[in-house]
């Protein structure tokens, strides 16, 4: 069977969107009978369109957190000290790769092993997964408690003053001792994912940052110093997450509850290599679509930097939209795919790269002509971006849309290992083609290169992967 034809008629296209779009159908608190093809489909439906709105929910409290947080702790804390707190909110996104990809390889195994009905596979790798995590955090905490009074960690900061100097050293304790607290407790999160609960991860999200807001208020109140700070905007959060692992565990979901009776050294294997590939693979993109802003600072100066990374946030709304519409999609292929519903996951596969490119499509040409507009009211008169660039924007968004629900395809179906050689041909081949036509056309160029890059080198190969393994496993 054709996953996806390109002469689908127009009809179709609408009839396809209409079902997928009629939200009233599956958003319900009560679940979908699941002994029949039928219902499994409605319930994955429900599961996923519970966990879009859920993240749409927590995604917005956290934006809100940080409008209203921001000129609270700028004014607050003055320049240097505001500094301070700006640079270990960036370590957030930089540790987030010491787990070294266990949480996606949690993830994963669930989904299928949800699919198989096996109880006891993900029991093994609950339990797993937290034995290799609270070793990894015990590992890194004793690293750190060796580091710590051997740096002067205001230097790190470069601060001045005496009360921004006394405040740097506990500042980072407080956030080592945050960080490190969420490893085992992020677990319950994944398996959630897994298992399509996603909506609960978002829910418990959002408590968490307004919790934090809360907290925020409440240090500023008091007047607390910067290490107190910290606790509220990143402790917080994270009580909510433990908070969540232990109702999930002791309520929801007992007989997955940790136990090192059920930790195997086989499993924690399997999960380790499963994460470090989605951590390679995580590491290849980011090298391909995190690199313009370099390769524009080396070509063509700092300044032309900023023309680039303007209209390139502007645009990244698109993509985050789309992200809460299809991430949901990725447990659900697994299961489906374990379950044997591979007609239900070439209907969706399809329809949600139709979805998908028009929401993108339509999106990303109003941002073309709004553009301007949008960024002199945003930014100032400063920054006029050119056509091309906004162009070559659009472009990307359409073809990232569309090559999304195929990644999350391939995630589902744990077939990592091609897409890791499809991005690192596309990483090479793009930065390739940025150092070209950067200089030929100017900042665009390199935007238009990563279109480029990505079609024939991942995007229509992983289609091809897509379609040959949805064949072979209806055969």
């Amino acid at each position: 069977m054709s996953v996806y034809s390109a002469n689908v008629p127009s009809s179709r296209i609408l009839r396809g969107l209409a079902k997928v779009l009629r939200f009233r159908q599956v958003v319900r608190l009560a679940p979908f009978e699941t002994a029949t093809e039928a219902g499994r489909a409605q319930e994955r439906l429900r599961r996923a369109a519970l966990t879009a709105l859920a993240s749409a929910l927590a995604r917005t409290v956290s934006l809100a957190t940080v409008l209203i947080s921001v000129p609270l702790t700028l004014h607050y804390l003055g320049a240097e000290r505001y500094g301070m707190w700006m640079v270990i909110s960036s370590f957030v996104a930089i540790l987030g790769f010491l787990d070294l990809g266990v949480g996606n390889g949690v993830l994963t195994l669930t989904a299928r092993l949800s699919g198989q009905d096996d109880l006891g596979g993900m029991r093994q790798v609950v339990s797993s997964a937290v034995a290799v995590l609270s070793g990894f955090a015990l590992l890194f905490a004793g690293a750190f408690l060796l580091v710590y009074p051997r740096v002067d960690w205001f230097r790190i900061f470069n601060v001045s003053s005496e009360l921004a100097r006394s405040e740097a050293g506990p500042a980072i304790a407080v956030f080592a001792a945050c960080f490190l607290a969420s490893f085992p407790m992020s677990v319950a999160q994944k398996v959630q994912t897994g298992l399509q609960q996603g909506f609960t991860v978002g829910l418990w999200q959002a408590c968490g940052s307004t919790l934090g807001l809360l907290a925020v208020l409440g240090v500023i109140h008091l007047e607390g110093g910067l290490p107190w700070l910290v606790a509220a905007l990143f402790g917080v959060p994270q009580a909510a997450v433990a908070m969540n692992a232990l109702y999930f565990f002791v309520f929801r979901r007992p007989d997955l509850r940790p136990s090192l009776r059920w930790a195997r050294r086989s499993v924690m294997v399997k999960v380790l290599s499963t994460g470090l590939l989605f951590l390679v693979l995580q590491l290849v993109v980011a090298v391909t679509y995190s690199s313009d802003s370099v390769i524009i600072a080396q070509m063509q100066g700092p300044a032309a930097v900023a023309s680039y990374a303007v209209p390139e946030k502007m645009f990244a709304v698109v993509s985050s939209v789309l992200a809460l519409l299809t991430m949901p999609l990725w447990p659900a292929f697994g299961e489906a795919l374990t379950r044997g519903d591979r007609d239900w996951v070439a209907r969706m596969l399809t329809r949600s790269i139709m979805i998908n490119v028009v929401l993108a499509g339509v999106a990303s040409s109003v941002l073309v002509v709004a553009g301007p507009w949008l960024i002199s009211a945003w930014v100032g008169q400063a920054f006029n971006p050119s056509l091309l660039l906004l162009a070559g924007f659009a472009v990307w968004k359409v073809c990232e849309a569309g090559g999304t629900p195929i990644a999350m395809l391939l995630n589902g179906a744990h077939v990592v290992a091609p897409q890791i050689m499809f991005a690192t041909l596309t990483a090479l081949v793009a930065v390739g083609m940025k150092l070209l036509l950067i200089g030929h056309i100017g900042v665009a160029g390199a935007i238009w290169a990563t279109s480029i890059a990505y079609l024939p080198c991942s995007c229509i190969p992983s289609w091809m992967i897509a379609r040959r393994s949805l064949r072979q496993d209806k055969a």
